[in-house]
């Protein structure tokens, strides 16, 4: 299992970590996300490497923006 953390922009509230948490946790082969809004960090478990793109995606679908 691989663990991945992302910086996503943008997050206040609990919820937006909810909105990011739901999105993100779709993406394929993720099997947990933690979401902490004050450092606006974003620690994905899954169950191989994931493709950046579709990380940041989902994080844009959620109305936020991934830090590259």
């Amino acid at each position: 299992m691989a663990e991945t953390t992302f910086a996503v922009q943008g997050m206040t509230c609990g919820h937006c970590a909810t909105s990011v948490k739901e999105e993100v946790g779709e993406v394929r082969g993720v099997r947990t996300v933690d979401v902490d809004v004050a450092s606006g960090r974003v620690v994905v478990a899954s169950d191989f490497d994931l493709d950046l793109d579709e990380v940041a995606s989902a994080v844009e679908t959620a109305g936020f923006h991934l830090v590259k």
